[in-house]
């Protein structure tokens, strides 16, 4: 099977609970979002077959914590997905999904070779975009069978109401699920300092766990 591919490079995790962890990293092409502040606008792929991508799995075993499967969005591409998936489970290594979780059906063909999925929640006010909290709700009770953790990505628009909201379904589905409130990369950091503080102590009163971590891979200026 044939699947588009914009990158493949090894380099450390720089989002989530895992940031710092070494990882292979495929970037899948095509996204079904167009969030405002999305930091990887993808223009250009390569095709490749499924066995070409497995063949550069066979040394990583005992290298690599992980591969990261990632975007773009991944789901999109899911049966390609899947036979890449498979392959991986095959070498010996962990498989970590990153994915913006509006894709639940495709999420539910794939999720029995998932080790850990990586899951944005998409607030409109941070993306400007529709809200997608069927669709999350969703994604996260397929996701759930497996680790997850959740990504909210924060700016100077996001407001209280949609993080009350992201509570409530996290609270609904798996509250034991950890949240990440990430700063975005693109707005002043210490400008978001105090609204990221409020967000947290938020998160601690409603017993969600929560942690506040900003895209390490940019501030060490790695890939």
């Amino acid at each position: 099977m044939k699947g588009k591919i914009s990158e493949i490079f090894d380099s450390i995790q720089g989002e989530g609970l895992y940031f710092g962890e070494k990882q292979f990293f495929l970037r899948l092409f095509g996204c079904n979002l167009n969030c405002r502040y999305c930091d990887t606008r993808l223009h250009r792929f390569a095709e490749y077959e499924s066995q070409e991508v497995a063949d550069k799995f066979a040394s990583g075993a005992g290298t690599y914590h992980s591969v990261a499967f990632t975007g773009g969005e991944p789901l999109l591409q899911k049966d390609f997905l899947k036979e890449l998936l498979q392959f991986a489970r095959q070498a010996g290594l962990r498989t970590y999904l990153e994915t913006n979780g509006t894709l639940p059906a495709a999420l539910e063909e794939v999720i029995e070779l998932v080790d850990i999925v990586a899951m944005d929640l998409k607030l409109p006010s941070s993306t400007s975009l529709e809200p997608f909290w069927q669709e999350h709700r969703a994604f996260l009770k397929i996701a759930s069978r497996k680790e997850v953790f959740l990504k909210v990505v924060v700016c100077s628009t996001t407001t209280q109401a949609d993080l009350a909201e992201a509570i409530h379904l996290i609270k609904e589905i798996d509250p034991s699920a950890i949240l990440v409130l990430q700063p975005n990369s693109y707005e002043d950091s210490d400008s978001l300092g105090a609204k990221l503080d409020s967000f947290k102590e938020t998160c601690d009163r409603q017993d969600v766990i929560c942690c506040v971590i900003p895209q390490i891979h940019k501030i060490l200026g790695v890939k």
